[in-house]
């Protein structure tokens, strides 16, 4: 009994366990297989590293703060962050990676840096 490759149909040569003929077919396979997925992945993954880097930018001493206005003009969506911290006093920080904000009074955003 022969075996053919899932992707093209080719003779397959080797183990008893392989499924593709080539490197390439399997790639070519698991990228097709995995394509919707991968698109959402992508662009969540893109928006969150924006974020961060705009993060990055405007804290640069670790502290400080900025205003609304200002983090929509460089391209942050408030909708993208990894994590929430919440203190014992019930004050919430949304956090992208190490980045994080705290919603202040004003439309005004404290920006820290957590550490490591």
């Amino acid at each position: 009994m022969q075996k053919e490759c899932l992707e093209c149909g080719d003779k397959i040569v080797g183990r008893i366990d392989k499924k593709f003929c080539s490197d390439g077919c399997r790639n070519a396979y698991n990228n097709r297989v995995n394509k919707d997925s991968k698109n959402l992945i992508r662009n969540t993954n893109n928006r969150l590293r924006k974020n961060y880097r705009i993060l990055e930018t405007l804290n640069p001493d670790q502290k400080t703060k900025t205003s609304r206005a200002r983090l929509i003009e460089a391209g942050f969506d408030f909708n993208y962050f990894t994590s929430i911290y919440k203190t014992k006093a019930g004050t919430i920080y949304y956090f992208v990676y190490d980045q994080g904000y705290l919603p202040l009074e004003g439309d005004y955003y404290a920006l820290v840096k957590r550490e490591s």
